[in-house]
Order: C-alpha cells, then sequence, then structure tokens
C-alpha cells in the first residue's frame, strides 16, 4: 500500500493553528517515510524503541529532533542519551535522576516532560496528579544540572466520546496552569503541553495543546 506521505503531512498541518508543533510518529515505520515528510520540512520525529531509533539516527539527516515517546526503562537511558532532544515520558523521580546521570556522561541538558495519568482507563504508566505535586514539592528535580522539564505529557480516553476527551485535555491543562504558577513561574522552558494524537488532536489543539503526536494519519497503519 502505497501511502502520500507529504499529502498527509500537510492535511495535519493544516489542521494545527500557530504556536502548536508536530511530533511525526515514526516508529514502526520505514526511514523511507521519514525522508519523505523530512523533505517537506518536518524535523520532529517519534520513537520508542532505542535500537530502531539508533538505526534511524545514523541514517538520517543530523538536524532532526528526535523525541523518545512511551515508556522508557531506566536501564535503556544510557543507550539514547548521546542523541534524543526530548524524552516524553518521565513518570519517575528515579528517571529523573537516571536521565540525568547519563546526560551528564555526554555534558548534555535532555528536554524532559512529566507524564500524568488521567484517562480513566488503567494504563500502566503516568503520574498521577497528586504524584505529579509531591514529585515536584520534594524538590530534589531542582539539583538536576542535565535535564530540564519542559511541561506535561498525557494521553486521553480511547474513547468515542468527545466531550469526555476535551474534559481530560481540560483537566491536564488546568493542572499546567497550576504548576507553573507553583513551580515554574520564571522558567520560561516550561511550556509545553504534549497532548493530542491522531484520532483527537483537532480536540487537543482547542484544549491547550501546544505539541500533538500523530503518526497513523501521516504514515498509514504501522509495518511490524
Amino acid at each position: 500500500m502505497e501511502v502520500d506521505v507529504a499529502r498527509n503531512l500537510h492535511e495535519v498541518l493544516g489542521n494545527l493553528p500557530e504556536g502548536v508543533r508536530l511530533v511525526a510518529i515514526s516508529k514502526f515505520h520505514p526511514k523511507e517515510y521519514i525522508e519523505a515528510a523530512y523533505g517537506e520540512g518536518q524535523r520532529i520525529f517519534g520513537e520508542s524503541h532505542e535500537q530502531e531509533l539508533k538505526g534511524k539516527v545514523e541514517a538520517l539527516p543530523k538536524d532532526i529532533e528526535w523525541h523518545f515517546i512511551g515508556h522508557l526503562q531506566t536501564n535503556k537511558v544510557k543507550y539514547i542519551a548521546p542523541y534524543i532532544a526530548m524524552i516524553e515520558a518521565v513518570d519517575s523521580l528515579k528517571l529523573l535522576k537516571e536521565i540525568e546521570k547519563q546526560a551528564a556522561k555526554h555534558d548534555r541538558v535532555i528536554k524532559v516532560l512529566l507524564e500524568l495519568h488521567i484517562a480513566e482507563e488503567e494504563t500502566k504508566y503516568g503520574l498521577t496528579l497528586e504524584a505529579c505535586r509531591q514529585l515536584l514539592d520534594g524538590g530534589e528535580w531542582r539539583e538536576l544540572r542535565h535535564v530540564q522539564i519542559c511541561g506535561l505529557m498525557m494521553m486521553a480516553s480511547n474513547v468515542d466520546d468527545e466531550s469526555q476527551i476535551a474534559r481530560e485535555f481540560d483537566e491536564a491543562s488546568d493542572f499546567f496552569r497550576e504548576i507553573k504558577a507553583k513551580y515554574f513561574s520564571d522558567d520560561p522552558e516550561f511550556k509545553e503541553r504534549s497532548w493530542g494524537m491522531s484520532h483527537d488532536y483537532r480536540i487537543a489543539v482547542r484544549h491547550g495543546s501546544t505539541m500533538v503526536r500523530v503518526g497513523t494519519t501521516i504514515f498509514g497503519p504501522r509495518v511490524y
């Protein structure tokens, strides 16, 4: 099945208001598809497996900004620390500290987003709002010199009820404003609200998102 990556990409970009960036989720898609999107000007791509990511980093243009999406095990951080631009799903202090340790070895600062668990279904990962408050209250993150907390990331429930999805995005937006004011009021880098995927990104951009993660709509069904 031939996928018209360029056409699909421009269709998605055409739905994004100014100030909202696209992370093109390229995991399980061939590098030719990434090259096609790159040729149209897309520079941010999302991957979730360190070996696949490594191969793509080596084969593709060096000015691509790679985001690690999905759950990241602490023992895998060292493999991506040399080149990852942002880790989008940090769900523990332990993981933050490991990113600090590995980024320091390469004299880099790695950007991260804290992952919230708001959706009603039992996804395994993400901080509850209370756990996120506790992590920030603890203050240890302030000592980290090679990690930059840039905002929040979440996934809405995988349901057809658009009002429920919108409600969950609004809850995340409200929480962003709360912790921005309390912990990051003087930090201009704390600004990202990464929510919205192929099936709900149009709702997300109406409910506070600054960064959407879209894969299938651009690249077609995944090739496993």
